[in-house]
């Protein structure tokens, strides 16, 4: 038992730069995907009527996502994914409804109409680069343990002697 305890855990495709990379880009991708939803949010706050909990509870979701992205955590990766295709197809809808409140009878939101379009098919291209960079994420197996004993031998973690 005192050769168990001089086993070392190593997580080899976490120490690969691409793996590295890709992280970043995830952890970087939900921040811009939170910024870009807290303007329309906030900008729009007094006229948008049934997504107020929907995008409180999407920034919210992604805030969490990007702790644990950070941590390693491959299993949110496709819930992000997920997410980010409802998201990318909400956008896509709701953008250009922001762009037609320049008739009558349309209350002004905090921020330009125009511009809260625009910041909302910015999410358009986000989500899409954050799905594909969630899956090449999950596709590089963060969780690939391997066992080191201090000979310097090897094994997989879960297989026998």
């Amino acid at each position: 038992m005192a050769e168990d305890r001089d086993i070392i855990i190593e997580r080899p495709n976490r120490a690969k730069a691409s793996s590295k990379l890709t992280r970043s880009v995830v952890v970087l991708l939900l921040l811009v995907s939170i910024g870009l939803m807290l303007i329309v949010t906030l900008g729009g706050w007094s006229v948008l009527e049934g997504a107020k909990i929907l995008q409180v509870a999407y920034i919210a979701l992604y805030l969490l996502f990007a702790f644990y992205v950070l941590r390693w955590n491959r299993g949110v990766l496709p819930v992000t994914a997920a997410l980010a295709i409802v998201l990318l197809i909400f956008a896509a809808v709701a953008g250009p409804a922001w762009f037609d409140r320049d008739k009558t009878g349309f209350t002004n939101p905090a921020i330009g109409a125009d511009t809260l379009g625009l910041v909302t098919l910015l999410l358009v291209p986000v989500q899409a680069l954050l799905i594909a960079f969630a899956m090449q994420g999950f596709l590089q197996a963060w969780n690939v343990e391997v066992e080191r004993r201090p000979d310097g031998s090897t094994r997989a973690v879960g297989q026998m002697a």
